[in-house]
């Protein structure tokens, strides 16, 4: 058998990156992580912003880089961690998002509603160990929180992790939106531990204060952008409409994998998920759902072609935000002027007018927090040593309201 040699991969972001450990290699290699070549990391954000056509393959490269970077600030800081530990908390952030499905977050529950892309990372990560004689035991245990260093889970998992460094400066680089700029090299090199915890010297407080910043402003900015979001409902509501079609036994062309899927619903709505299921699973990507739309826009039901038009020609619906709820009258009144224009029938009018609401959390205070040492040795809570904005901005959501309707 030949003997491994460090690979090296040229990334647009950081450069060069290097794989020193074969296994981490040969799960770049595995079927199921190269399938995040065909998922997007932003989803339908390519709509809005052109050059967001990167893929989960790409971010989880990343993730791997600035581990690699953080394991190495701790051990020059004389904390412990041994080469078997460094393979595993690789794998573990290589792998922490294999469990997405199509286009990321746009369709999150919406093919085996009982699971999050978490859950479903850790069952093909659980998976791939069993073929491989239990080769991801360690890195298992560190992406479950289960293993005795918490601070290596914190690194994959956390109000700071290198999952998070890495989705802003590449979603920032690919969008050119240039609010999502971190000092993710200068947070890393501030990284400490202490009593088994994650944390930041006090020098590096101004960069987390403007990774909370960043992360606020993406989120407004591109995450949840009136027009994306609005093109991620109209994709919700062909595949709605779409499996609707299909377990009424109406004719309608797609592809056999997404057809299974809508019929069995593979029992995929359970807490049990058989080997097979996931297989399925494991079978869709962006390419998958793309492929049967472009077929449904010629479709001989009225309300599956013109959303599914709708994706293809970017002809979304308009979006207005709001800081209160849409009233039903509100709602009622958009409902009856789409209506006069007779395309939409009246049973079908709430796949093309329609209300919801979305939240910003920049710093989710039940979720853990960013903890800062201090020069005096104490430790404190980052939202306690603020220096330029009120902490409230961070740590309470901020909820708008939105509400769709066809273009006049």
């Amino acid at each position: 058998m030949a003997t491994f040699r460090t690979k090296i991969i040229n990334d647009p972001v950081y450069g060069f990156l290097t794989i020193h450990h074969e296994l981490i290699y040969r799960l770049i290699e595995h079927p199921s992580f190269q399938r995040l070549r065909n998922i997007k990391q932003l989803g339908l954000s390519y709509l809005v912003y052109p050059g967001a056509h990167h893929t989960r393959l790409h971010h989880a490269m990343g993730a791997v880089h600035l581990m690699n970077e953080a394991i190495h600030t701790l051990r020059m800081k004389g904390v412990s961690i041994d080469k078997q530990e460094e393979e595993a908390a690789l794998i573990a952030v290589l792998l922490h998002d294999i469990g997405h499905g199509p286009f990321s977050h746009a369709l999150e529950h919406v093919f085996i509603p009982t699971k999050s892309h978490e859950e479903l990372s850790l069952l093909i990560m659980q998976d791939i160990n069993k073929d491989w004689n239990g080769a991801l035991d360690l890195a298992i245990a560190i992406f479950t929180n289960t293993y005795s260093k918490h601070f290596l889970h914190q690194l994959v998992s956390s109000q700071l992790d290198v999952d998070r460094l890495d989705y802003l400066t590449r979603d920032s680089f690919f969008t050119g939106v240039a609010e999502g700029v971190v000092s993710y090299d200068r947070i890393i090199k501030m990284l400490t531990v202490e009593n088994d915890e994650l944390m930041v010297e006090e020098k590096g407080i101004n960069s987390i204060e403007n990774f909370l910043i960043s992360r606020r402003l993406m989120y407004w900015q591109v995450y949840l952008h009136k027009t994306v979001i609005a093109a991620e409902e109209v994709l919700l509501k062909t595949i709605k409409r779409a499996r609707l079609l299909v377990q009424a036994g109406e004719p309608l062309w797609m592809t056999p994998v997404l057809k299974n899927i809508f019929l069995e619903s593979l029992n995929l709505d359970s807490n049990y998920l058989s080997k097979e299921g996931l297989s399925l699973y494991l079978q869709l990507d962006d390419a998958e759902i793309m492929t049967n739309i472009k077929y449904w826009a010629s479709s001989s039901d009225k309300c599956l072609a013109l959303l599914s038009r709708s994706l293809i020609n970017r002809n979304l619906p308009k979006t207005e935000i709001a800081n209160q709820p849409i009233t039903e009258a509100q709602l009622s009144m958009l409902k009856q002027e789409v209506l006069k224009k007779g395309e939409v029938s009246e049973q079908d009018i709430d796949f093309f007018v329609f209300t919801n609401s979305i939240s910003n959390y920049a710093y989710r205070v039940d979720k853990g927090q960013i903890k800062i040492k201090l020069k005096n040795g104490a430790v404190e809570d980052v939202l306690n040593l603020l220096t330029h904005l009120d902490k409230s901005v961070f740590s309470e959501p901020l909820t708008k309201y939105y509400v769709c309707y066809p273009k006049p």
